[in-house]
């Protein structure tokens, strides 16, 4: 069974480690099998192509890589600043995420 993550699809996220430490970028995809995420704008790499149907030219296309999870951290909405998340239920029952840093819910 995966982990539960604290990064969803469409988060800002801040990088806390590595190359592209200090940057804001949303999150494009999660793959939760091996605890990363793609963030736009962060760890860029260079694929060479071939000329195909999408790139008639071919050449080098830049595209960003995925980053483990344990380098990012979510952006809490209020502040702007990067926050912890924690876990609780609301009204309604159900599991919601929260900062640590307000205590606000996160949507």
């Amino acid at each position: 069974m995966n982990k539960k993550l604290h990064i969803k699809k469409g988060d800002t996220v801040f990088v806390n480690s590595g190359e592209y430490k200090g940057k804001q970028g949303k999150v494009l995809e999660v793959l939760v099998s091996k605890e990363r995420a793609i963030v736009e704008g962060v760890n860029i790499m260079s694929r060479h192509t071939k000329p195909n149907a999408q790139s008639p030219q071919g050449g080098i296309i830049k595209k960003e890589a995925p980053i483990h999870i344990s380098n990012l951290m979510l952006v809490d909405p209020s502040s702007g600043k990067p926050t912890r998340i924690g876990r609780r239920r609301n009204e309604k029952d159900k599991l919601v995420r929260y900062s640590k840093k307000s205590g606000e819910e996160i949507k």
